[in-house]
C-alpha cells in the first residue's frame, strides 16, 4: 500500500446527477413534484423515457432546469430558495461539483382541498376506547 496520495478521478453519469437533483428537490419543504408534460410526459416518465420538468446540462458548466409544481399557501419564492440551496448542496457534496446555475420555474399551485374528519358517534357516555384514546390518565 502505497503511502503518498495519488490523484484520482470518477466519473458520474448525467442520469446520476438528475437522480441527486430529483432527490434534492422533492425532499424540500413546499414541493409537491415536477410540472410539465401533462398525461403523456407523466407515461413516459413513468416508463423512464423522459424526466419532464427536469433538465440537467452537463459539460464545462453544470446547469439545472427545474419546473416545479409547489404546494398551494406557501410563500414561493422561500420554497424557490429552498430549492435550490438543496440542489446546490448536494451537488457539491455528492459531486464535487458546484452548478453554475439553477433556474428555477412554478408550473403550477397544487391546491388540495382540506376535508374535516368524520364525526365520532355520540352515545352521551364515553366508552373505554375513548377514554383509552384520549391520552388522558383520569378514567
Amino acid at each position: 500500500m502505497s503511502r503518498d496520495p495519488s490523484a484520482g478521478r470518477s466519473l458520474v453519469t448525467r442520469r446520476a446527477i438528475r437522480d441527486l437533483v430529483r432527490s434534492a428537490v422533492l425532499s424540500a419543504y413546499g414541493v409537491t413534484g415536477f410540472a410539465g408534460g401533462g398525461p403523456i410526459g407523466r407515461l413516459l416518465e413513468r416508463a423512464g423515457l423522459a424526466h419532464p420538468g427536469l433538465h440537467v446540462e452537463v459539460g464545462d458548466e453544470l446547469t439545472v432546469d427545474l419546473r416545479l409544481t409547489v404546494a398551494y399557501g406557501l410563500p414561493i419564492a422561500e420554497v424557490a430558495r429552498q430549492v435550490e440551496s438543496s440542489v446546490r448542496y448536494t451537488l457539491r457534496h455528492a459531486v464535487g461539483r458546484e452548478p453554475t446555475r439553477v433556474s428555477i420555474r412554478i408550473g403550477r399551485l397544487d391546491h388540495q382541498q382540506a376535508t374535516a374528519p368524520a364525526p365520532a358517534a355520540q352515545s352521551g357516555r364515553p366508552g373505554p376506547t375513548e377514554l383509552a384514546g384520549s391520552g388522558s390518565d383520569v378514567a
